[in-house]
């Protein structure tokens, strides 16, 4: 039987330290068997709702060899897909577009597209797989491999293995720092945690922690890394700018996960031997709250807005979720079969869309409608995003007759041809429209995605005379 990895849940363009952890069958066994367009006069819309649901928090179940999807919106089991042989460890990128899933029975991680929950590559690494981190940039995926004692970095771009890093013995769980500078990884067996240099992929640090350190989390500002010891029962603090320990922590009965809130106030730890959770005030570095969960609490992630932990209970086949303002469980989610780890999606990037007012000619019998062109933005980076279908409409409402669909570029534009109608165009409904009331360019965000919807409307003026 299969016992789970490290994890890491990325949100934005900065890692969440979140479910750094490996599963287990017994207490005494951590290993598992087995272009730029002028863009004028531009009004933007209010936004339309994006679509329902998410974010997501993806659920390795070691025992039925897939991955259960949970809506955090509705705490439901929306989707499970087929992995490999038992999964343990998952990952999210920045943007959310795709989980990395450690199949420690396949030697392969699975790659999940999250806007159609399904594995489009298997990338095979070392043997036994555990723990997954995913660097701030989402260029790189860091796999820990219990079984050859190393880390293969695939490149998410290609998804190959582009290095392999030798660690410690039996290493479980990885997280990486925020400036993606530097990987920190637990060695069970050695009782150790290495410290990646990320840019040359060498070892540049070996630190002394607790009796088989587990799980690792690095606070959102980077200051320090917080380490599970799951024999020692305790978690060891790292000084990240001198990779010294500045504290030790008692916890509960063989700790394994380690999640930390996205405001870096408090570490979440998941007792696998007390069947709790254990929540650390990082400031004084005291436990000052202790949850019960479900039988063998292992995987934790924390959502985005920091609202609720979710710990996956490995003997229950079911997903703890805590209230973090009152440290209360508010629901228990069945999944699949020994659920370990667990990742959640980011928060969705809210977007802008402006529209280009639109020139109109007459001629003759005929009005040519030209320049439609709308682009979509990041509303608080300004940066463009592309690759997202657009679609133009006649009138205000964005409920007009459909002009075209397109989908932006590399600059975030996307661009409508040119529409000609009759003059008048009190003989068209579409040219009326038009003349009268312009058009409206929607973006609707895919489900599952990781953007909120955005609309604008534009103008049509005059671009000539009439001949």
């Amino acid at each position: 039987m299969a016992l789970a990895a490290a994890l890491a849940v990325v949100v934005g363009l900065v890692v969440l330290p979140a479910v750094q952890a490996v599963a287990r069958t017994g207490s005494g066994d951590h290993r598992a068997e087995g272009l730029a367009h002028p863009v004028t006069a531009a009004r933007a819309l209010h936004a339309p709702a994006a679509v329902p649901g998410g974010p997501f928090a993806y659920v390795a179940d070691n025992g039925s060899n897939n991955v259960s999807v949970i809506d955090t919106s509705s705490n439901t089991v929306t989707a499970t897909i087929p992995v490999g042989f038992v999964p343990v460890g998952v990952a999210v990128t920045p943007d959310g577009a795709h989980a990395y899933v450690t199949n420690n029975g396949s030697n392969t991680v699975s790659v999940i597209d999250t806007a159609t929950n399904t594995v489009t590559v298997n990338v095979p690494v070392g043997r036994n797989p555990y723990g997954v981190a995913i660097t701030p940039d989402g260029a790189h995926a860091y796999v820990v491999n219990d079984g050859t004692n190393d880390v293969s970095v695939i490149d998410t771009a290609s998804n190959t293995v582009t290095a392999t890093v030798p660690v410690g013995t039996e290493p479980f769980g990885v997280a990486i720092t925020p400036d993606g500078a530097h990987a920190y990884v637990t060695n069970g067996t050695s009782g150790t945690v290495s410290v990646i240099d990320t840019a040359t992929n060498t070892v540049t640090a070996t630190i002394t922690a607790g009796t088989e350190p587990f799980g690792v989390a690095v606070t959102p500002d980077g200051t320090h890394a917080y380490v599970t010891n799951t024999f020692s029962n305790n978690v060891t603090v790292i000084d990240t700018a001198t990779n010294t320990v500045t504290a030790t922590i008692a916890v509960g009965g063989e700790p394994d996960g380690v999640a930390i809130a996205p405001n870096g106030a408090h570490a979440y730890v998941t007792n696998f031997g007390s069947n709790n959770v254990s929540v650390i005030d990082t400031a004084s570095n005291t436990v000052t709250a202790t949850v019960t969960a479900g039988n063998g609490p292992f995987g934790v992630a924390v959502t985005p807005d920091g609202a609720h932990a979710y710990v996956t209970n490995t003997f229950a086949n079911n997903v703890t979720v805590i209230d973090t303002a009152t440290n209360t469980v508010t629901a228990t989610i069945p999944v699949g079969t020994g659920p370990e780890g667990v990742a959640v999606t980011p928060a969705p990037t809210a977007t802008v869309l402006t529209a280009t007012d639109t020139a109109f000619a007459r001629r003759r019998a005929t009005l040519t409608f030209t320049r439609m062109t709308a682009t979509l933005t990041g509303k608080t980076t300004g940066t463009p995003i592309a690759g997202q279908t657009v679609v133009f409409t006649s009138g205000s409402t964005g409920h007009g007759t459909v002009l075209c669909t397109a989908t932006t570029d590399a600059d975030g534009v996307a661009t409508c041809p040119s529409y000609t109608g009759p003059n008048p165009p009190a003989t068209s409904g579409v040219a009326k429209d038009l003349r009268f009331n312009g058009y409206t360019a929607t973006f609707t965000p895919a489900p599952g995605g990781n953007l909120t919807g955005s609309t604008a409307h534009a103008t049509a003026t005059q671009d000539d005379h009439d001949w």
